[in-house]
């Protein structure tokens, strides 16, 4: 093709992206295509919006072609990238997306929007307001706008608007006409180290600036770094006030070198006020007349405050921010929403390193939602960093916000749903929030809930549901504490907890639940088990009733015992039945039910030595005897009941023999577990046993017997079990427990695994 613009001093026909499906990368495609060059891409992620834009601008989406002069790739896509590997083999010319943006804006008169965050939002009002005065310019969005307009085009015209994204360095490479800097804002901190080293590359940039700069009034110390700058905001150079708003519209008083006049913005927030402040200065200093109504007809730009769904009284969004001032800004502008009652954030943290650097101020600005939700990071192709996992993130809201309500989910998590489901209800605000696929992730929840039909929300209509059903026999309560349930007397309540007086009963609650796709949990005597302090957002159940705590003798020795039975009250019903084989049960702490599920352990013996066949209640509703042989059993686990309900069992003992000599055995164990276990409230061993060693021994030689954080210690007289000194809460002994677990690891190799039970959470959420 004749006449196309040289590209690095050389003659340029055909080039191919990697990454096209990206934000950054997919523009610049269409603007490239819209220059004459023959452009195609690819993207193992490509959504159906970018799809449509680029095919309708002749970007073709295919694999690396034959014939390439050109691959341009995003940051993300590394040396080791397969399509990068081919394209070197071929000795194809390699450049990062923003390069070659400044190379392919140079020969027009390039107006820069930089920053850490809200750059897309300036740019596309920018565009807005020259689409509707009729100047005639080139763009190059780093998102897609809320309508059909294309997110990039060549244009007439000497003028060029394109995002400059200082993430990667490339913000290097730019000479701007015109430079407009939203905010200076730390970020990125795998690229900048320090807040120095960004405003380095700010300032840079600022000085290579042929024209004017604008700078944010907001902007600590921009006197500093851009001297010569003007400056935009409610006491800038340009001023823009916001006097009103209603309905997702806001007015903004203008002054300054700007005309005295009120301007209509499509869009809510102090932030966007000042996008649209920034929007129209540059706009008039490029020479665009400015009139009230330029930015009335702003179609915003997806994912920004996007209304995904509103009905019933429930409002779902996405949004962008991924930067602890954007989800400050966010998080308050979504709090001025007429109608919103309670704001629910599910939040996926962008970058490890990110993640690592901000945790403590993205804490802060979570801090201002009602429940919150964390996803795994989106590492946007970073390596895992310490410090940097959602995990970590967790645990800075755990400290900072210890009575916000926080669930951490991964990607597809069924339960994750679940609880969202049940959670969100009428006046709410549900807000998805995050830089990587989230906005997947609120769609497939928004499709679920279509298919399976509206879900009954809230635990009040729960709570009076399961009143309906059940017998005065049974007990229901809402928040019921939860710790003087357990032996390790820690954590917060359970949303709904029920005692059922039958298996009618239990049923009734068990399917109730499921259909409003929400969590049962099975609390036995609290044992092996740590309750968080935030507390179960689910149905808990126990079978404290008597009708679950039957001994009953069957014929050939046998004896059946309910899920509910004591395992130290079968030991001494099972000594008045002259019936051995029981007494290694009789020091733990726990009921039949719970010692089924986890194939409970002392002294040799193991649970299911003594069972014959196990009744339970399946995750259908329906009541099944399996045989012994039938279950798959193992170290502190029983697969058939991970997820149904033990109901019985069939126990058949060792042999009878008289009582006096089944006491002494039980005396004999007694003896043997005061000399060796604590006293004080526990939750029995923590850790389980590494293969061939013991924890408590790997506990000990690393020396943290009598370890503590706040009243939780390492036992003096056993270092597996971790005991309350008396107003520990859950925090302190998830801190305990991580601490051990870094130290045993760094003085020894063994990464123990916890034994007890996370209630209705994940270990994986807090080591």
């Amino acid at each position: 093709m004749p006449n196309l613009p040289r590209l690095f001093s050389r003659p340029v026909r055909t080039i191919h992206c990697v990454g096209v499906g990206g934000m950054g990368l997919g523009p610049l495609a269409i603007y490239l295509a819209g220059a004459g060059y023959e452009v195609s891409g690819e993207d193992e992620a490509l959504t159906s919006g970018m799809r449509v834009q680029l095919v309708r601008a002749g970007v073709a989406v295919k694999s690396l072609p034959e014939s390439c002069d050109l691959l341009v790739h995003t940051s993300a896509a590394g040396a080791s990238h397969p399509v990068l590997q081919a394209a070197a083999r071929r000795r194809i010319s390699l450049v990062r997306r923003g390069v070659l943006l400044a190379e392919a804006t140079r020969g027009r008169k390039l107006v820069a929007v930089c920053g850490s965050h809200g750059k897309t939002t300036t740019t596309a009002m920018l565009i807005t307001v020259l689409r509707t005065t009729g100047l005639p310019a080139g763009y190059v969005l780093g998102g897609l706008f809320g309508d059909d307009t294309p997110p990039a085009a060549y244009g007439s015209g000497d003028w060029v608007v394109a995002e400059v994204d200082e993430s990667d360095g490339t913000i290097e490479a730019f000479t701007p006409e015109m430079t407009v800097a939203v905010n200076l804002d730390w970020d990125h901190p795998d690229h900048y180290r320090d807040p120095a080293a960004l405003e380095a590359a700010f300032v840079g940039l600022f000085a290579r600036t042929r024209g004017p700069v604008l700078v944010s009034d907001a902007c600590a110390g921009s006197a500093r770094v851009a001297p010569r700058a003007r400056t935009f905001g409610w006491r800038g150079t340009f001023r823009g006030e916001p006097v009103a708003e209603s309905d997702g519209r806001q007015t903004l008083r203008l002054g300054g070198t700007f005309p005295a006049i009120d301007a209509v913005v499509q869009a809510s927030g102090a932030f966007n006020a000042a996008n649209a402040t920034a929007a129209l200065a540059a706009a008039q200093l490029m020479g665009a007349e400015i009139t009230s109504y330029v930015l009335a007809g702003y179609p915003g730009v997806r994912r920004r405050q996007t209304v995904l769904k509103s009905d019933q009284g429930l409002t779902v969004i996405e949004d962008y921010a991924h930067h602890p001032a954007e989800i400050r800004a966010l998080l308050g502008s979504l709090r001025s929403r007429a109608g919103v009652q309670r704001l629910l954030v599910v939040f996926q943290p962008h970058r490890f390193s990110r993640t690592a650097q901000f945790k403590a101020d993205f804490a802060t600005a979570l801090a201002a939602a009602d429940r919150v939700y964390l996803l795994d990071v989106y590492g946007a192709g970073e390596a895992p960093l310490a410090g940097g996992r959602t995990a970590d993130l967790r645990a800075e809201l755990a400290t900072r916000a210890p009575a916000l309500p926080v669930a951490h989910a991964q990607e597809g998590d069924e339960p994750f749903f679940m609880l969202l489901d049940r959670d969100a209800r009428p006046g709410d605000l549900v807000a998805f929030v995050g830089a990587g696929d989230i906005d997947r992730k609120a769609r497939t929840w928004l499709e679920r809930r279509a298919a399976s039909g509206p879900a009954v929300l809230g635990w009040d209509e729960l709570y009076e549901d399961l009143a309906r059903q059940l017998t005065p026999a049974s007990k229901l309560r809402r928040e019921e504490p939860l710790a003087p349930k357990t032996t390790m007397r820690v954590g917060g309540a359970a949303r709904v907890y029920v005692e059922p007086a039958s298996v009618e009963e239990l049923r009734a609650v068990w399917v109730t639940a499921r259909t409003r796709r929400t969590p049962v949990l099975l609390l036995g005597r609290g044992s092996n088990l740590i309750v968080p302090d935030e507390g179960v957002d689910g149905v808990v159940v126990s079978l404290a009733h008597p009708a679950w705590s039957i001994f009953e003798a069957r014929p050939g020795g046998r004896v059946w015992a309910g899920a509910g039975l004591r395992l130290k009250n079968l030991c001494g019903l099972a000594i008045t039945a002259g019936l051995t084989g029981f007494e290694f049960l009789e020091g733990i702490p726990g009921s039949v039910g719970g010692a089924l599920r986890m194939n409970a352990g002392a002294m040799g013996g193991w649970m299911f030595d003594v069972v014959e066949e196990v009744q339970l209640l399946t995750t259908a509703g329906e009541v099944r005897t399996l045989r012994k042989e039938e279950m798959h059993v193992d170290y502190r686990h029983c697969a058939e009941l991970h997820d149904a309900v033990a109901l019985g069992a069939l126990l058949r003992p060792a042999a009878v023999s008289d009582a006096a000599a089944i006491t002494r055995q039980i005396d004999t164990y007694r003896r043997k577990r005061q000399e060796s276990q604590p006293r004080e409230p526990s939750a029995g061993c923590i850790f389980k046993n590494p293969p061939g060693n013991s924890a408590g021994r790997l506990i000990d030689q690393a020396g943290l017997k009598g370890a503590r954080v706040g009243e939780a210690e390492v036992s003096p007289v056993h270092a597996n079990f971790i005991v309350n000194g008396g107003r520990a809460t859950a925090a302190d002994v998830l801190a305990l427990v991580r601490r051990v677990r870094s130290e045993v690891k760094a003085r020894t190799g063994v990464e123990l695994q916890p034994e007890v039970l996370l209630f209705g959470r994940d270990w994986k959420d807090v080591l």
